[in-house]
């Protein structure tokens, strides 16, 4: 049974942006890989990102506070697959226990299913798509920039594929397509 091989990142929703970032900085002395005015990854490792930050008064504008719980707060946490098909054999057995995933993704950094739990809490499951090195170099080039969320791929297809044999590195290849949508499952719509 396949399990992930590590924690990855945890993203956070906020309405105090910059002084999260600050913050993060000072405290873990993390750099920042990427960031936008709606977004930044920063790492403190050897990871490509260990936090994300989600600006929501460009997400989100007109909160009725910095404190609002409802939106502030963990937006999800992530877990690290060994391979591809570490990730597609546990989307299949989550499947057949009838637990699908609100959005698969392919973020060119990594490939993604994410979850919500009986409470609503969010998680990623995924594999990276490279090296921490070609992850962190492709955040940081203009591509990235005018699409940090990714693209929407079809698991089962994608499933189908590996079972017939096709290699890691084909499963793993960013697939053509318009940047995806955030689902509101997400809660940054």
């Amino acid at each position: 049974m396949a399990k992930p091989v590590k924690f990855a990142h945890v993203v956070y929703m906020t309405r105090r942006f910059d002084e999260m970032i600050a913050w993060y900085r000072d405290v873990f002395e993390a750099e920042v890989v990427y960031e936008n005015p709606a977004l930044a990854f920063l790492t403190y490792d050897n990871e490509h990102h260990r936090f994300a930050f989600a600006n929501l008064n460009i997400l989100k504008p007109g909160g009725d506070s910095r404190d609002e719980r409802g939106e502030i707060g963990v937006n999800h946490v992530a877990y690290t697959y060994g391979s591809a098909g570490d990730l597609l054999d546990t989307y299949a057995r989550l499947k057949r226990a009838r637990i699908m995933p609100y959005w698969p993704v392919h973020h060119g950094t990594t490939l993604s299913l994410y979850y919500s739990d009986p409470d609503g809490n969010r998680m990623e499951f995924q594999v990276d798509c490279g090296t921490v090195e070609e992850a962190t170099a492709l955040m940081r080039t203009p591509a990235y920039a005018d699409n940090p969320i990714g693209v929407l791929y079809d698991p089962d297809a994608l499933l189908e594929r590996f079972e017939a044999g096709e290699e890691e590195a084909a499963l793993l290849a960013m697939p053509a397509g318009p940047p995806s949508p955030i689902p509101a499952a997400h809660g940054m719509t």
